[in-house]
Parts: C-alpha cells; sequence; structure tokens
C-alpha cells in the first residue's frame, strides 16, 4: 500500500487549514483599517452612514474577543469557512454603506477569499470566490451613496463603474487562482522535500544497522570458532557416554549454525560506513540489487574510477533504476562514460518512453501523468521518486538529463570528476555512534 507520508491524501487532507490565531490577527488588521477609514472620511466631512458602519465594526471587534475567549482549538476547514465569510458578509455591507464602487477601499473586499485560497481546497474556495462576486454586484447595485463636505453626492459615471465593478469580478477569479496555485504547488514541493528527507534518513539508518551488523559478526566469529572445536573434542572424548556425546555433537552444530548465521549477516553489512569509496561498477550493482529479480534484466556495462560511496547517491541511483525497470519490456542497461573532467552515468529501458510533452516536466514532484504502457506490479508512483532522484543528485552536483530515444527512456547522470571521485588513499572513518 503506499506510504500514507507520501501521500497528498494523508496528513494534508487533515492538517488544519489556517490557525484561528492567524484569523483573528488579520481580522485585527482590517479593523484598525476600517477605522483609521472611518475616521479619515470623518475628518475630510465624507458623509456616510455613521451608525451602520461602526455597528459593523464593533461586530467585526466582538467576533475576535469571542474567539480570544474560547479555549485554543485547531481550525477546521468549515470553521474556517465560517469565519471567512462572516469577513466577506462584513466587508461587502461596509461596501454598501460607503458609497459601493465609488469606495476606494472596495478592493479590500477581495481579501477574504485570498486567504480562503492560500488554506482551503478548491470547491470551498469557489463558493467563497461566488459568494464574493455575488455580494460585490450586490454591493455596487443598492449601495449607500457618499456625500462630500458640501452635501454633493459622489458618482461615478456608468463606463467608470462597469470598469471598476468587472476589475473587482476579474481580481476575484485571479488573485483566489493564483493563491490557491501558487500554495498548492508550494505544499507539493514541501511534501516532497519531506519524502526526500525520510528516504535518504532511512537509507542512512539501513547503512549504520549494517555496519554494527558487521561488526557484531567479526567480533564474535572468533568464540564461535573457540566453542565449536572444544565441542567437537569433548565429542571425541565421550564415546563411553552417549548421552553427553550427543549433547556435545548438538552444542558444536550449534556453533556451525551460528557461524553460518553471522556470515550471512557479514554479508548483509556489507554497506559499512567505513567503505566511503567504492569502484563506479560497485556502486552501481548496489543500486540496482534490490530490483535484480523484477522481471526485466538489469545489464550493468559501466567501467569507472573510485568515486564516493554515499548513501544520497546510492539512494538516487536506485531510484532512477526502479523507474527504469518499472516500465522496461524486457531489458534495463546502466552505462557510464568518463570524459575529461567529467563523469557520466546512462540509465535506459525498451519501455514506452517520456511522453514527449512532459519531458520539460520530469523531475517535478506529484507528476502523476506517467509514461504510456503497463507499469510493473507493484509500481506505486507518483513522481516522487524521480524528484528525490534528481533531488539529491543534484546536491551531489550532477546535472540530469531526461529524454526518449531507441526505444525507451533515457537518464543521464553527469558529474564533474572533482565532485565525485574519491580518495582511495584517505584513512578510514568512524562510524557514527547510534547508541542513545
Amino acid at each position: 500500500m503506499p506510504d500514507p507520508i507520501f501521500s497528498p491524501a494523508g496528513p494534508a487532507a487533515q492538517a488544519e487549514p489556517i490557525r484561528m490565531r492567524t484569523l483573528v490577527l488579520l481580522r485585527w488588521f482590517a479593523i484598525a483599517g476600517q477605522m483609521a477609514a472611518v475616521v479619515v472620511a470623518y475628518w475630510m466631512g465624507i458623509g456616510f452612514a455613521m451608525t451602520p458602519v461602526l455597528a459593523l465594526i464593533a461586530a467585526a471587534i466582538a467576533m475576535n474577543l469571542w474567539e480570544g475567549l474560547m479555549p485554543p482549538r485547531r481550525t477546521s476547514a468549515r470553521l474556517a469557512v465560517v469565519h471567512l465569510s462572516f469577513d466577506v458578509v462584513q466587508i461587502s455591507a461596509l461596501m454598501a454603506l460607503t458609497g459601493g464602487l465609488v469606495n476606494p477601499f472596495a478592493l479590500l473586499v477581495l481579501a477574504p477569499v485570498t486567504v480562503a485560497a492560500t488554506s482551503l481546497d478548491s470547491r470551498q474556495t469557489v463558493a467563497l470566490g461566488t459568494a464574493t462576486m455575488v455580494l460585490i454586484s450586490l454591493a455596487s447595485l443598492f449601495g449607500l451613496p457618499l456625500h462630500d463636505s458640501q452635501g454633493r453626492e459622489l458618482v461615478l459615471s456608468p463606463i467608470l463603474a462597469l470598469g471598476h465593478w468587472t476589475a473587482l469580478m476579474i481580481g476575484v477569479v485571479f488573485f483566489a487562482g493564483y493563491a490557491h496555485r501558487v500554495t498548492g504547488e508550494l505544499q507539493a514541493t514541501s511534501n516532497a522535500l519531506f519524502a526526500t528527507q525520510v528516504a535518504l534518513a532511512r537509507e542512512q539508518r539501513l547503512q549504520h544497522l549494517g555496519g554494527v551488523v558487521a561488526a557484531a559478526a567479526h567480533e564474535m566469529g572468533t568464540p564461535l570458532a573457540t566453542i565449536k572445536l572444544i565441542a567437537a573434542e569433548l565429542a571425541d572424548e565421550l564415546d563411553d557416554r552417549p548421552d553427553l556425546q550427543a549433547d556435545a555433537i548438538a552444542l558444536r552444530d550449534s556453533a556451525v549454525r551460528c557461524g553460518e548465521i553471522l556470515r550471512s549477516m557479514g554479508r548483509a553489512g556489507k554497506d559499512d560506513l567505513h567503505l566511503r569509496s567504492a569502484p563506479l561498477r560497485a556502486v552501481l550493482e548496489d543500486a540496482a540489487e534490490p530490483h535484480a529479480g523484477r522481471g526485466p534484466a538489469v545489464e550493468i556495462r559501466a567501467e569507472g574510477p573510485e568515486i564516493l560511496r554515499d548513501p544520497a547517491i546510492i539512494h538516487a541511483l536506485r531510484n532512477l533504476i526502479q523507474n527504469a525497470v518499472d516500465f522496461a519490456a524486457s531489458r534495463v542497461i546502466i552505462e557510464s562514460q568518463l570524459g575529461n573532467g567529467w563523469l557520466a552515468v546512462t540509465i535506459r529501458d525498451d519501455g514506452p518512453g517520456y511522453p514527449p510533452a512532459l519531458l520539460a516536466r520530469i523531475g517535478d514532484p506529484y507528476l502523476t501523468s506517467k509514461r504510456g504502457g503497463a507499469q510493473r506490479e507493484g509500481y506505486e508512483g507518483m513522481g516522487l521518486g524521480l524528484f528525490i532522484a534528481k533531488t539529491l543528485l543534484e546536491r551531489s552536483g550532477a546535472r540530469l538529463g531526461f529524454d526518449n530515444g531507441g526505444p525507451g527512456a533515457v537518464v543521464t547522470v553527469r558529474w564533474p570528476l572533482d565532485r565525485i571521485l574519491a580518495d582511495a588513499r584517505a584513512p578510514l572513518g568512524n562510524n557514527p555512534n547510534w547508541l542513545p
């Protein structure tokens, strides 16, 4: 089953859309602006319905004070919609009481729907945006006029009023759509980066565990050999005591079995962090090993220098190989090329390749439109694997290229030699102390 950490419908769907403290703070700013506008308009002698306007501002103050008296709580999407709807109604009513489209501050009615677009889903944003457009239209048609200090009514010409109304309608759609799109992309990128960190941390934990297992296998080998030797000698000397001889033989066989288990654990613990460098082919074999028996043949035709044996690089290459195996028809080929100052690794498959229209976006997080054709059984990708690989490899100094050719997909990873070559003569490092 897919990991809920990486699923956009997982924790993100249950997360607090916007904190109540943020809604209250934004409303205090709005109240301060409204009061300032009332004071300035009164000072300038602008005539408007003062008492209803102050009553609406008092309603907003009461809403904030009521929220301040409530115990702290998580904000649900429904509660956020209620508060933002209140703000839309309050600002629209103020707009209607202060001249409608004549009011130069009418643009502020776009604020609640913009906040909604950054924190709520598409359906709720569309509903609030539609309500905002309706309320703006009603405030435009039935708004009370403003009067200057001489008592003259302030009016807009019909063409300017229509233009102002059209601008507000476009503003609702543009600001809400733009804010929702940008917020969604930022959230997807944030989730994908979190997935990258989780994947790399998992790879490093596995390597730490492998180093400990290998060390344990090495240290316990000698005492087990001693136990085996003594048990064998006891078995030879206890011919006249069949019952004790059977126990000695069982002890010897158990010691042999323990030795076999430790040898296998030692092989599984080959990722000892003392091994900071390895030949290019060994690193590629390490990356390809989990996908060797998944169907398509994985052929490594790469020879190269000693390179850094970095868990981030291994994990990234493993993701690229997995993607190739997922879509390959029968074969995945891994090749290398060494140039003047650079090293390149190419991973190609004989699958359907990338859709040409998506080539420029390959490596973006949550790119759900995948290659054509049937995927390998167990495939659960949503574009995160390629994003993680691209992020980790770019951090190592590599540049990635995605293309189609002959006939499947081709991924090229190219490093500057000074970023990937390892000094095989450097002293071995210490394994990190993973014990508490």
